[in-house]
């Protein structure tokens, strides 16, 4: 019975969600713990039977498992994304998910670099090395476009409008979008593309990707984020640094320089203002002088 409902459900989130492969499975996963869960105390009932009550104990038999207050929400938001197609589809009346508590997570605020610090970790790279002039285009085109590390690594020379100051990046899900990018970036991919990738020798399928490995092949994310560790022990930084952070930095001096959160939301590519709001962390300073320019009744 519950196959039957999984399967439509994987195909709303191929077709109709447009989500990556490796999102989709973790959904149908969400789903399978609550069928595991169901079998395991003998009442395998059709979506529609189950109640706000039977879902409760489910959360608390997860939590009993011991998974995390974070794993306990993920699979909670993956059972709403599963009741909100039920209703789409007309398998169930009612949601019982909408009353759900999620666990109250503690949200730990990353490390934040200031602009003198990203300027610090980029100066540490050797230009006198073919690749120093590479790496650089890559950090450049980081902060300067807020990209995600699989989002630098997989960038297209197809993608590029460096003469409108515009790349297009392919998101989470495949979603596309156009994120405006500053002179110094287009700058530094211009120098590596004219003057160091045009004398590479560049394996069969990878002529339009930017970015090159000596190989001639396709960077790992994995290269991205030792060569960010290694720069920043270089720089003599003690924070916690990763490619990430370059993606937070991005937005957090966006924010401080008094951005509309839509624009950044639009930048980052997140599907959902929330997620923003997450990544975009303010002192309190900041927000005291917000307040004390724009709100009339704040002496």
């Amino acid at each position: 019975m519950w196959e039957a409902y999984k399967k439509g459900y994987k195909a709303y989130l191929q077709l109709e969600k447009s989500l990556s492969e490796n999102s989709v499975e973790a959904y149908i996963r969400d789903v399978g713990k609550l069928t595991d869960y169901l079998q395991s105390s003998n009442q395998l009932k059709a979506p529609d039977e189950l109640s706000l009550k039977e879902l409760q104990h489910f959360v608390k038999w997860i939590a009993e498992l011991g998974m995390t207050a974070s794993s306990q929400a993920r699979i909670i938001s993956g059972l709403r994304g599963f009741y909100k197609y039920c209703l789409l589809e007309n398998i169930t009346a009612k949601d019982p998910t909408s009353l759900l508590e999620v666990p109250k997570l503690k949200r730990a605020l990353p490390d934040v670099l200031s602009y003198e610090e990203i300027e610090n970790i980029i100066s540490q790279i050797d230009l006198s090395k073919p690749e120093g002039g590479r790496n650089k285009a890559i950090l450049e085109t980081m902060y300067s476009c807020g990209l995600r590390v699989s989002e630098v690594v997989n960038l297209r020379i197809s993608c590029l409008y460096l003469d409108v100051g515009f790349i297009r990046v392919i998101g989470k899900g495949d979603k596309e979008r156009l994120v405006p990018i500053g002179s110094d970036a287009v700058k530094h991919i211009t120098i590596y593309k004219d003057n160091i990738r045009n004398h590479q020798e560049i394996k069969p399928g990878n002529e339009d990707i930017l970015f090159l490995n000596r190989r001639g092949t396709l960077l790992s994310r994995v290269m991205i984020f030792l060569l960010i560790k290694e720069l920043t022990l270089k720089a003599g930084i003690k924070k916690n640094i990763s490619p990430h952070t370059f993606r937070h930095s991005f937005a957090t001096h966006l924010v401080e320089g008094g951005a509309d959160l839509r624009a950044v939301q639009e930048m980052l590519g997140h599907e959902s203002i929330t997620t923003t709001e997450i990544y975009t962390h303010l002192d309190r300073e900041y927000l005291r002088r917000t307040l004390e320019k724009y709100h009339p009744g704040f002496k």
